[in-house]
């Protein structure tokens, strides 16, 4: 294996002696050694007898030789894996001892057992394959708790739950809520490194920062922040090629956009540019070779970007070689007062499965997870729906509007394939922007397009919505800017669980003044709505969609929806006693609600809102005077539509009489299930509501 023999030629002095001993000389050392490799492995492209060139290295044939004495072929069979070594893990202390034949083994076992998880459960798949070998070292090398490993996202973090003995509770992701180890670590990596420097603490903290986190500003002010701290913090930039990764559709991946991903292709192929014009003079400039792939960069500037900003940078590194990640980190982590150290590691995402790496998308899907597959061939499989997702009524409502208004243009933040805007690129190339995982560009970019008389909409997760609440305020509702934004996944979305629990939009949106805010109960009044946020052109709007299919309503000819007058709902269903007031899919509830109280000889009337901002005043004034209990229903948190509808009932006087009012949402965080038991734990089921209109007339709940 010939980079472990390097490796360890170059850092056995290191890690003896320190006398003398700083990141610009381990990191010079380190560029040195990934050149003469990079040398070696062109000797060898080109004359099969120069395998042994650099003394200690095998030709890859041996490599493959050597690695067939430890490890058996991986086997995805859908049975449950063999893990022999995994077993024996019940701490991460056990690691410590393993050699580095076994860390192999040991990577594999988890890959296998990653995909047997996921295939059982769904959920993301190639973030976590391609990061086997960097946790099996980073679990190897520190120690946790005491040590604190960040990951950016959970999608990467299925080898470090499985290394960190919750290998048997793995079979119920998505599931079931687990408390969480204490060896996960929430939070901002720099603030933990400056926290315990001010307590006194020693331990080391460790961050795993994808390339698509960094089309993030906060990213970047964290970075711009590190220089001034000067805190000892390990940044691992998990690079896999793809910043900004378009999902897999029906006419396969887009390839990923950006800038930065070109910044970063040419920093990982410095030393092959270099061996391939300088052959075997190569060696003659190693010395020279710390500031060639800093130049990549910042060109003319002798330093890299991570350079400039503070940071010790090291690498590229091989993702996939243990023995190379191994030995760096052993090195920085026995560095005294070693400051920020940035180590660029390359990986492929979906690594060692191959239906992953041949993938468009390497099994990752941001927007609806890998559902069940079959491990040995990675066929995917999932029930079939007579109805479109929400999603694709959306794109194909709006390609129907942009047909005949060629001022509509479509913006989203790397979720092409997951907002179906696949559908508006291939008909609209030219009016169809992604501007990378970067919301908060999403709504200033859509801004400037506004200005210029262009149609601006925005489709965001909601969320993701979170993270743009100045630039909605600032850029877009404050000078009554017209552009459109089109919520998707709104309200409950099934197994992602807590960080999904998208409740929050219609709060954050509605207290906006200049907000147009709607919502459909069907997919037929989706399509309206696209139509009329098309219409409105002093103003803001949004709608909310749900994740999930239609209800399978009659859809307009040719997917066009007919504009709706602003601010008005509609009665359906009229009755005496008491009135239902939906807002959004949940409307559907709603009339199932008044089903079972037609048992019980109470007649409900269900009117379907349509619009939170402007409410239709008048028709709740009807509703007020006209029944004893007005009940209004959400998805949605408290401080959105209820909290609009009772405000308003409050200032025109409408409680002072007999009006007995509720209004039910979200009480909590709602965590992982399927739609319907979350609908239950939220108390927003069918049966919830007809139970909430019985307690509110006086009537025996318990007869439900």
């Amino acid at each position: 294996m010939g980079s472990y023999s390097v490796l360890k030629t170059n850092f056995s002095p290191m890690l003896h002696s320190q006398d003398e001993f700083s990141l610009p000389r381990l990191s010079s050392s380190l560029h040195s050694m990934k050149w003469k490799l990079n040398a070696v492995a062109s000797a060898q492209d080109h004359n099969e007898d120069e395998d042994k060139k650099n003394t200690g290295a095998l030709s890859s044939s041996q490599q493959k030789q050597e690695k067939l004495k430890f490890k058996s072929a991986l086997k995805f069979s859908g049975e449950n894996p063999s893990t022999p070594i995994l077993d024996t893990i019940n701490c991460t202390k056990h690691m410590k001892n393993l050699s580095m034949e076994e860390l192999e083994m040991l990577a594999d076992e988890v890959r296998e057992e990653v995909i047997y998880v996921v295939s059982n459960s769904e959920g993301h798949l190639g973030a976590s394959l391609e990061v086997a070998e960097l946790t099996v070292a980073l679990h190897h090398v520190f120690s946790t708790p005491d040590d604190k490993i960040i990951w950016d996202v959970g999608h990467q973090a299925h080898p470090h739950k499985i290394l960190t003995a919750r290998t048997s509770r793995m079979r119920t992701i998505r599931q079931t809520k687990w408390d969480e180890s204490v060896h996960d670590a929430f939070g901002a990596g720099l603030g933990m490194a400056a926290g315990r420097d001010l307590i006194g603490k020693n331990n080391h903290v460790i961050v795993v920062i994808s390339d698509g986190a960094l089309t993030t500003g906060q990213a970047y002010e964290a970075l711009n922040n590190v220089s001034l701290l000067d805190s000892n913090l390990i940044i691992i930039l998990n690079d896999n090629n793809q910043v900004s990764l378009p999902i897999a559709t029906a006419d396969g991946s887009p390839p990923p956009v950006g800038a930065l991903r070109k910044a970063l292709k040419r920093l990982r192929q410095a030393p092959k540019a270099i061996t391939e014009r300088d052959g075997g003079q190569a060696d003659e400039i190693v010395a020279k070779v710390d500031l060639y792939p800093r130049g990549m960069m910042i060109n003319g500037l002798g330093a890299c970007f991570f350079e400039e900003l503070g940071l010790h940078y090291i690498g590229p590194v091989d993702g996939h070689n243990l023995e190379e990640l191994v030995h760096i980190m052993m090195v920085v982590k026995a560095l005294p007062g070693q400051g920020t150290v940035l180590i660029h590691v390359v990986t492929e995402e979906g690594k060692g499965y191959a239906p992953a790496e041949a993938a468009p998308d390497k099994m990752h899907d941001e927007a609806k997870g890998v559902v069940k597959l079959k491990p040995n061939s990675g066929k995917q499989w999932k029930p079939k729906s007579s109805t479109l997702s929400y999603t694709q009524y959306f794109a194909e409502s709006l390609i129907a509007e942009a047909e005949r208004d060629d001022k509509i243009v479509a913006i989203h933040a790397g979720m092409e394939g997951g907002t179906e805007f696949n559908l508006f690129h291939k008909r609209f190339p030219d009016r169809c922007f992604d501007v990378e995982i970067a919301e908060r560009d999403v709504v200033t970019f859509a801004a400037g397009l506004a200005t210029k008389g262009l149609k601006p909409f925005c489709t965001i997760y909601s969320s993701f919505l979170r993270r743009v609440y100045y630039q909605l305020v600032h850029d877009v509702d404050l000078p009554k800017l017209p552009v459109r934004f089109a919520i998707d996944s709104a309200g409950l979305v099934g197994a992602d669980g807590l960080t999904h629990c998208n409740a929050f939009d219609t709060t954050l949106l509605a207290c906006l003044p200049n907000m147009v805010v709607m919502a459909p109960s069907c997919e037929w009044e989706l399509m309206n709505m696209v139509a009329t946020a098309a219409t409105i052109d002093d103003k803001p709007s949004c709608f909310r969609y749900p994740r999930g299919n239609g209800i399978g309503s009659i859809i307009p000819s040719f997917n066009k929806g007919t504009p709706l007058e602003v601010g008005k709902g509609r009665v359906l269903e009229e009755g005496t006693r008491v009135a239902i007031l939906g807002y959004g899919t949940i409307v559907q509830s709603c009339v199932a609600a008044a089903r079972l109280l037609q048992r019980f000889g109470i007649s409900a009337t269900v009117v379907d809102a349509r619009f939170c901002k402007p409410l239709d005043g008048e028709l709740i004034r009807q509703l007020a005077r006209e029944h004893e209990v007005l009940l209004s229903v959400e998805e949605g948190s408290v401080g959105g539509f209820g909290s609009h509808v009772t405000h308003f009932l409050a200032m025109n006087g409408l409680l002072d009489g007999n009006l007995n009012g509720g209004l039910l949402c979200y009480p909590i965080y709602i965590d992982h299930g399927t739609q319907s038991e979350q609908l239950e734990q939220a108390g927003l089921s069918s049966k919830h509501i007809a139970t909430t209109i019985l307690t509110l007339i006086g009537e025996n709940k318990d007869v439900i």
